[in-house]
């Protein structure tokens, strides 16, 4: 006997918002294919809450935004709609031709690594990212130890990558006048509970 594989289901972008707009868990759209997304550890979520706390009253009454893990993201060079772990917006939103929850413009984003998203999160992710036009930043944070690495784009297609270890050290952001501590950024973080 004879086995075949399983043929995939290839999705259009409007099937895949149909289907979004009503589903109980998340999911990543990449071009036709979409992907349940897992949920996130408590470290996860601290590192990212404390980023976009941060974030939000730093940028408070700027001409900046800041979202989180919710807020879908359209790439349309690639096809991709996923939901980054925090966002910076400058200036007007831009949205999504005929939609009122899915943004196109951001300025930073951050990603809080996960072994199971690791690698394509520091690869295929954000190369995707780098289509973005108003794309100038991007902050990788580990969840397992007290390290960050920053990219932030320097001219068309030049990139400036920097890494923070430590408590006592800083992120300073080049995209908008934004520093935390690695201490504030991992506060109540348990490395070893996960």
């Amino acid at each position: 006997m004879v086995m075949q594989a399983e043929e995939k289901k290839h999705y259009t972008p409007e099937e895949y918002l149909e289907l979004e707009v009503n589903a109980e868990e998340r999911h990543e759209y990449l071009d036709g294919e979409i992907i349940l997304m897992p949920g996130g550890l408590p470290n996860h979520n601290r590192i990212a809450g404390n980023f976009y706390a941060a974030l939000n009253f730093a940028l408070k009454r700027q001409p900046y935004d800041a979202f989180i893990t919710d807020q879908q993201l359209w790439i349309p060079r690639k096809r991709i709609y996923t939901y980054p772990d925090v966002m910076i917006i400058q200036g007007e939103l831009q949205l999504q031709e005929g939609r009122r929850d899915t943004l196109t413009n951001p300025l930073m984003i951050a990603e809080v690594l996960s072994s199971s998203t690791e690698a394509y999160d520091r690869s295929g992710k954000f190369a995707a990212y780098r289509t973005i036009p108003s794309f100038q930043e991007y902050v990788l944070i580990d969840q397992c130890a007290m390290h960050v690495e920053q990219y932030y784009k320097t001219e068309p297609r030049k990139w400036i990558f920097s890494e923070y270890d430590g408590a006592e050290a800083i992120l300073s952001l080049n995209s908008v006048a934004f520093d935390i501590t690695l201490a504030d950024l991992y506060d109540k973080v348990a490395f070893e509970a996960e």
